[in-house]
């Protein structure tokens, strides 16, 4: 539960109140700071990444809306973590080697052909197998690979954690960015991304369950893939 204080505090600086603002952002500053580290090897001084994320972490202050039943902290994590990316992206700060690049070439080519031939979506295993890259190394190849491919495409049969991991407070707060662009998706995408990701049912059975083809439900990820790459990038 959000304190007494913090909200009046909340309440102050959207008031106008620099003080009740200053004091918000003092005491958030960890929470910034966990975010700016996930950054840290992008060419970007740490500070200026720390500062850059006080900027996601006013606009959270100004905007907040305690009556939606949401923790500040969560609020905040996705408009701290968006406004790094965005200057990222936008300097061109995010570069990624042609090695990189030329496997993510070689990974889209073995999906295509492993659906062309099996008629689904490759797992990363199989992936993996057919391109003679180690596991791990799939889902950085491919998305190294998104300026020659959709950011809709989906990733095999990977579950949404192990794209993103629990290992450190900053990938924690990643997933606490994407459940809440989930929570914000229709209720029959909801249910798709529960039963594709979390239950990791193949294609062919989410049809099923929804009474579509299996053409229809991979188009419907790609899409859902394409809006919450959106949110999050």
């Amino acid at each position: 539960m959000i304190s007494d204080d913090t909200l009046s505090l909340i309440k102050k600086a959207q008031e106008g109140d620099a003080a009740a603002l200053e004091e918000l952002v003092k005491s958030n500053m960890g929470l910034v700071k966990s975010i700016a580290v996930r950054f840290r090897d992008r060419g970007v001084e740490f500070e200026d990444l720390c500062q850059i994320g006080t900027i996601g972490m006013i606009k959270a202050i100004r905007n907040f809306d305690h009556s939606h039943g949401t923790m500040f902290s969560t609020y905040a994590v996705p408009l701290i973590m968006g406004e790094i990316r965005k200057y990222l992206r936008d300097d061109g700060i995010i570069k990624v080697s042609r090695e990189l690049k030329r496997k993510g070439v070689t990974v889209l080519k073995a999906k295509e052909n492993f659906i062309a031939q099996n008629g689904r979506e490759p797992t990363v295993t199989e992936l993996a197998s057919a391109c003679g890259i180690p596991a791990d190394e799939i889902v950085e190849c491919l998305d190294a690979s998104l300026d020659v491919m959709s950011f809709s495409e989906p990733v095999g049969e990977l579950m949404l954690e192990d794209i993103l991991g629990f290992d450190n407070i900053s990938e924690l707060c990643e997933n606490i960015a994407l459940r809440q662009a989930i929570a914000a998706l229709p209720e029959e995408e909801k249910q798709l991304i529960y039963y594709r990701f979390y239950k990791g049912y193949s294609q062919s059975k989410v049809g099923e369950i929804f009474g579509m083809t299996q053409v229809k439900i991979s188009r419907m990820e790609k899409k859902i893939m394409e809006k919450l790459r959106g949110t999050l990038v």
